[in-house]
């Protein structure tokens, strides 16, 4: 599955792409914000990420620049705890751009067309950016902070839980900031 935004392309990861998502989210400052990814992140963890398998109902995808084909980061969909989920990472070098929030209405739009009615995500408290970019995004708090298990950090960290409503989404969403 592919999907075009105004400056990014979300594609699925190929075997050959290893390399590129390695230098990436090969850094501390992204991985600790990640609940699966582990630290330090080896080569073999972005060989293994390129060859899992797709699952049409849980899209992942690698964020890539329309002008360029550089690699900006990774969003996609799973099923976590019976919900769907949005999770993502942006490499450091890209932070701030609004490539986040750019990705972010682009898998929204696929969850809709997947028939999905609601979304939830969440973000480790030290992260507020995240949550910058969920509630641009749409997506409301929910008022819980649990703690979540992160790989990258190796313990629990409290998150914020948020939530999102697909049939309030809006067509006329501001640009990325």
């Amino acid at each position: 599955m592919f999907h075009c935004t105004e400056r990014l392309l979300l594609r699925p990861a190929w075997p050959e792409d290893w390399q590129a998502v390695y230098s990436g989210i090969a850094d501390e400052g992204v991985v600790r914000n990640l609940a699966r990814a582990p630290w330090p992140y080896r080569k073999d963890d972005a060989r293994c990420f390129v060859e899992q398998p797709a699952d049409p109902r849980y899209p992942r995808f690698l964020i890539t620049r329309a002008r360029d084909a550089a690699l900006v980061g990774c969003i996609g969909i799973d099923l976590t705890g019976g919900q769907v989920e949005l999770g993502y990472w942006i490499a450091r070098q890209h932070w701030g751009q609004g490539y986040a929030t750019e990705a972010g209405r682009g898998v929204i739009e696929i969850a809709a067309t997947l028939g999905y009615r609601q979304m939830v995500a969440s973000h480790f408290l030290d992260n507020p950016a995240s949550g910058r970019v969920l509630t641009k995004l749409g997506f409301k708090p929910t008022g819980r902070v649990v703690n979540r298990h992160s790989c990258g950090r190796g313990e629990e960290a409290p998150t914020a839980e948020y939530s999102l409503n697909l049939s309030e989404q809006s067509e006329d969403w501001p640009t990325a900031a």
